[in-house]
């Protein structure tokens, strides 16, 4: 690895002179070439001298979006600078999800490996969305979950009979979208009639053996259950 220069924004004292003495040990390419506690200090510090990587804290004097916005100002400005989050923010996944639409080139927590030179080195090869083991395991998890559940609505569909339109039916009524509301949507080629015509036979199939009334209430929570749509990703189509 090349020599590179270095601008670490932290705002705690012991966690800075821990990643100095991680960077001072383990990658002496790293260069320091300045330390910032706030934001302030940072853009004083980047108008003095190019980093070419910013080893960004998150939290910094108790807000979580400071780090977001100095990484969104500094990928706007210097595309060509590596920003690295090293934080503490360990439970916040929305905070990675912004800091990542943000630009950041990835996201090592303050926990498991910590930082390393393996880490460092990828991202200063131009490499993005480098993680650590903590958020490498939740983002697997969260995938071989997603994988599963589209597995499972194929299943549900096939075994089933439900159609686009019987998809669809289900998703708005999901939201909270009456059947007239429906029937406004763009491609929904239904009457009100139809509609009501299409929910009793969804009945009979999604409750094969119900003896009384099945409310709509009732055939939307069996179409999660079953997965036939996703509680996650209730996306309203247009009008």
């Amino acid at each position: 690895m090349d020599q590179f220069k270095v601008i670490i924004v932290e705002d705690v004292l012991l966690e800075l002179k821990g990643t100095l003495g991680i960077l001072k040990s383990d990658i002496p390419e790293a260069e320091v070439i300045g330390t910032a506690e706030n934001e302030p200090a940072y853009w004083k510090l980047l108008k003095q001298q190019k980093p070419d990587l910013v080893l960004l804290d998150l939290g910094l004097s108790g807000s979580t979006t400071v780090g977001v916005e100095i990484c969104r100002s500094t990928k706007e400005m210097y595309p060509d600078i590596k920003v690295l989050i090293f934080t503490g923010e360990i439970l916040n996944e929305k905070l990675w999800v912004d800091v990542l639409d943000a630009g950041a080139d990835g996201i090592i927590l303050k926990t498991g490996e910590l930082l390393t030179r393996r880490d460092v080195n990828a991202v200063m090869e131009g490499k993005t969305l480098v993680f650590n083991e903590p958020i490498l395991e939740k983002i697997v998890e969260r995938f071989k979950q997603a994988v599963s559940g589209q597995l499972a609505k194929q299943e549900a569909v096939v075994s089933y009979e439900v159609d686009e339109y019987d998809e669809r039916f289900l998703r708005h009524l999901a939201l909270g979208y009456t059947k007239e509301q429906i029937t406004g949507l763009r491609g929904m080629p239904f009457g009100v009639k139809s509609l009501e015509k299409r929910q009793n036979e969804l009945i009979k199939k999604l409750f094969p053996e119900s003896v009384g009334n099945v409310n709509a209430t009732r055939l939307v929570v069996r179409a999660i259950e079953l997965h036939i749509i996703d509680i996650d990703n209730l996306v309203a189509d247009d009008e």
